[in-house]
């Protein structure tokens, strides 16, 4: 996991980490005339009015469909296809928009599949004891890599073939135990630093140590400060969803 290097940016821009994907080709679910308004150069207005129509067909064609595989390529379009055609239709939506939430849902399950080994260890420092949260993520207290790219799945399928708010509310649980992980790992970090501080007489070495373990704390601390942000919108998002809002 990339703590604090880009991989987590501000929620009211993107949500979670570009991937780094090659340049993809144009996804089947996407309409055709999108995207080539989109590789023209389309206005904002129009990459807007187009964000928000292609988001909500997506989603009312995969909640009405009872084909499996129609579902499967639905839920694996970045893996498949790449995030940059994505980005460029909903990355700039705002957090409390359809598009918006479907982009941070969409990059919280990258995100958690390319990181599941550190998110696992992260959770597990975040939840030590089972609470509320692990009910409302559906994740046993100590997740192992595999069950982290089970939830990461579930939560998006739930998205599309379940209760969209449900699975608003289990992505935004998830992401503050994360949050709260790393927070816990960041101050850890500075407590190890001080042990050694006080220990080891050779002041140009804890120098050199100090700052290196102080850099990497405050990167810590942005990124679940970011985390924090995310779980926030996705809250924001199942209620604005119950009230018939979220568009």
């Amino acid at each position: 996991m990339h703590y604090g290097s880009g991989s987590v940016v501000p929620s009211r821009s993107a949500g979670f980490t570009n991937t780094g994907s090659p340049r993809p080709a144009r996804p089947g679910q996407l309409d055709q005339m999108m995207a080539d308004n989109i590789a023209g150069g389309a206005d904002p207005a129009q990459i807007n009015e187009m964000s928000h129509a292609s988001a909500a067909a997506l989603l009312d064609r995969v909640h009405h469909t009872q084909d499996a595989e129609l579902v499967e390529r639905v839920l694996t379009l970045v893996d498949r296809e790449g995030v940059d055609v994505i980005a460029e239709l909903w990355s700039s939506a705002e957090p409390d928009s359809l598009p918006g939430i479907l982009w941070r849902l969409y990059l919280l399950r990258t995100w958690m599949r390319k990181n599941r080994e550190s998110i696992a260890r992260l959770w597990r420092a975040g939840e030590p004891v089972a609470t509320t949260a692990s009910a409302i993520a559906g994740v046993d207290q100590a997740p192992t890599e595999d069950d982290i790219a089970h939830i990461a799945d579930s939560i998006l399928a739930g998205a599309f073939t379940g209760d969209f708010a449900v699975a608003l509310e289990r992505a935004a649980a998830f992401t503050d135990v994360v949050a709260l992980g790393l927070r816990i790992e960041a101050r850890n970090m500075i407590a190890r630093l001080k042990a050694a501080e006080g220990s080891d007489s050779s002041d140009s070495g804890i120098s050199a140590m100090e700052k290196q373990v102080r850099t990497k704390s405050s990167r810590l601390m942005h990124t679940a400060g970011n985390l924090f942000v995310t779980a926030k919108d996705f809250r924001h998002g199942a209620n604005l969803w119950r009230r018939g809002k979220l568009e």
